[in-house]
């Protein structure tokens, strides 16, 4: 990973979907994060389709992305597929919720 493609993920650590004490990124919305030169596109996806949060979540990407020094544009792409499932959730993420995971062995 690059530095500034590691610095997009730093920031956009600092967005937590409100419903969810965990940032988007631990709870496994973030897919990619690809950067050219200035431009960044994170493509992502959210916990539904219904999600109260669908046009405020991307819009916080883009400005935390676009915060980064040496990003002058970010284009933020929300995918269904493939669909979002509490297996995405990292293992810190895991932690902060207090799931071990075996439920998701059954």
């Amino acid at each position: 990973m690059s530095t500034l493609t590691d610095s997009v993920y730093d920031q956009l650590r600092q967005v937590f979907d409100p419903e969810i004490p965990v940032n988007i990124v631990d709870l496994g919305l973030i897919y990619d994060v690809a950067v050219d030169g200035s431009t960044c596109k994170v493509t992502m996806t959210l916990t539904s389709q219904s999600c109260p949060e669908a046009k405020t979540l991307p819009d916080m990407v883009k400005r935390r992305a676009n915060s980064v020094k040496g990003i002058d544009s970010t284009d933020v792409e929300v995918v269904w597929t493939p669909a979002w499932g509490p297996q995405m959730i990292s293992p810190e993420g895991r932690k902060a919720l207090g799931i071990d995971g075996q439920e998701d062995e059954a």
